[in-house]
């Protein structure tokens, strides 16, 4: 019912008698922040991640439904990770004010500026982007003109601006996240990339197979190397003996 209303009103059309179109759209995202399984602790001291903004979890595709199961034991783990971590200090962390001048310098920045670059433009561009060099099915070519065109994209990212009011101000909030966007979409990108085979969600037209013997035992990892993003890719650990006979 939800559905036909939606169609009906916004798009008039009838999904009872007419065709209705539909299309692929990004929907889960399975890599994410590196932490450690026990306490989902990062490699910064004091930051905690779970559900879909940590990685690793579902390996190349996750399964409907396992991401409720994967909120429920690592968002405990989590946050009771964090708990101890808070009981664990001796003293509070210092906080350097000329940092939290700085964040509020680039914050404020895309309110002060004047005739820069609209957001909601730099984002449908980098949708379009994505889609079109990385999308179901990528090939290496495709996928490395892609990467190009996000670089570039970049420098728009930084010339965007918008009204300056502060007050329910959409297109303020989205010029902070296409900073955040843009790296998830070439660590997406520069991963697919180099990953030179077929596995799970990850579709490559001129490597269709799998390759254990490859790629069966590595991680891709994407780190900052000054203005540069850095791609590693490390030996997966070994499966505990308790759990490796669960899937024997």
């Amino acid at each position: 019912p939800s559905m036909y209303h939606q169609f009906k009103e916004l798009a008039d059309v009838d999904i009872t008698t007419q065709k209705m179109e539909v299309g692929p759209t990004a929907h889960y995202i399975m890599g994410g922040v590196r932490v450690e399984a026990d306490t989902c602790q990062s490699k910064v001291p004091g930051l905690f991640a779970a559900g879909e903004v940590a990685g690793g979890m579902h390996g190349a595709n996750r399964l409907g439904g396992n991401s409720l199961s994967d909120l429920v034991v690592f968002g405990r783990r989590a946050g009771t990770g964090a708990s101890d971590y808070v009981d664990a200090l001796k003293d509070s962390p210092s906080i350097n004010e000329k940092d939290i001048d700085a964040a509020i310098e680039e914050l404020e920045a895309p309110l002060k500026r004047e005739g820069g670059i609209n957001p909601y433009d730099v984002h449908k561009e980098m949708n379009q982007i994505m889609s079109t060099h990385v999308g179901i099915f990528r090939e290496k070519d495709e996928m490395a003109e892609g990467i190009k065109k996000l670089e570039a994209l970049k420098e728009k990212i930084a010339q965007v601006s918008v009204d300056a009011d502060k007050r329910f101000n959409p297109g303020w909030h989205l010029c902070r996240d296409l900073k955040n966007m843009i790296i998830a979409a070439e660590a997406i990108a520069r991963s697919a990339h180099s990953r030179e085979e077929s596995r799970g969600a990850h579709s490559r037209l001129d490597f269709p197979d799998a390759d254990d013997k490859k790629w069966g035992t590595l991680n891709s990892s994407c780190s900052k190397d000054g203005d540069k993003m850095k791609l590693d890719h490390t030996e997966l650990p070994e499966m505990p003996a308790d759990l490796k006979e669960l899937f024997d």
